[in-house]
């Protein structure tokens, strides 16, 4: 998988198919019971695997930032929300206040918050909505050269998530971040992504540019997902949900993962993992459907 500078990049699937896994990975922030085992993370061509914790202290939120996943309940209850902006900011050996003040205050005002009054409140006295502003604004505060949004709308109302989509487009607009974007919900993908990825039982299934994978998909589980989707117009009857459940990833079934759900499958897609294959430029399945064999 590989992120262009400047994109919105969009990573969909189904919930337990790895796409926090992934955000987390990039950051070599797992749980301690993870490990990396193979493979390499390159940024700006440095290999982020390969680093040791005080050459990743200088990347993680200087250059590459996290709004995580369950983001609303990521603030200290007991600090104020300077007090958080401070010790960020002092973690990453910054201890002039008046800057962090005026820096905060900056993205504050571009996230349509008002300063004053959000930096002495305590988190319990925001909404959700602004809560998660204040989240984005800690992501944005050291200028990092890409931010990872982990479902950045889940738990909030729908105007509230339509404000949070508009106003990261708007950013998105003004400073030209690279963002991944990471979602269950396809449908915010088409709205502000630029390309996507979609993930199933910890593997990229497909990826490509949205209008692409939206217009023609290639992959049976891409397929299947975009079906699942109601839509505003056509019948109901048109809306098919996913026959199945997703595999045990701790004893995943050998070949592809899809194949229990797909209609399609072969006996080579129950025994060999299907290999990559480039349809177009920039566009990439993982499926025997596709391949040479």
């Amino acid at each position: 998988m590989t992120v262009l500078d400047g994109e919105v990049l969009g990573i969909v699937g189904e919930s337990g198919s790895g796409k926090t896994t992934l955000a987390l990975t990039i950051l070599r922030i797992l749980p301690s019971n993870a490990k990396i085992v193979s493979g390499s993370i390159l940024f700006r061509g440095s290999d982020l695997v390969s680093m040791d914790e005080n050459a990743l202290r200088d990347y993680r939120w200087k250059r590459i930032s996290m709004v995580p996943q369950a983001a609303l309940n990521a603030l200290n209850p007991t600090m104020k929300i300077l007090d958080h902006v401070l010790e960020t900011a002092q973690a990453h050996g910054i201890r002039d206040r008046k800057y962090v003040i005026e820096r905060i205050s900056e993205l504050l005002q571009m996230l349509r918050l008002e300063p004053e009054r959000v930096l002495r409140s305590y988190p319990h006295e925001l909404s959700g909505g602004m809560k998660q502003r204040v989240l984005i604004a800690l992501a944005l505060f050291l200028d990092p050269e890409l931010i990872i949004l982990d479902e950045p709308t889940t738990a909030l109302d729908v105007l509230t998530q339509r404000f949070i989509l508009d106003l990261l487009k708007d950013l998105h607009r003004k400073t030209g971040k690279t963002m991944i974007f990471i979602t269950h919900d396809i449908a915010i993908i088409a709205d502000v992504a630029d390309r996507v990825g979609v993930m199933y039982a910890g593997k990229m299934v497909e990826i490509g540019d949205v209008y692409t994978i939206f217009r023609d998909p290639k992959h049976p589980y891409t397929k299947a997902l975009i079906k699942s989707i109601p839509s505003l117009v056509g019948s109901v009857e048109d809306m098919k949900p996913i026959p199945g459940f997703p595999p045990d990833l701790i004893n995943p079934p050998p070949g592809c993962r899809f194949h229990p759900r797909c209609p399609y499958a072969m006996d080579v897609c129950r025994s060999r993992e299907p290999p990559a294959v480039e349809l177009r430029p920039g566009h990439v399945v993982w499926c025997w459907l596709y391949a040479k064999r």
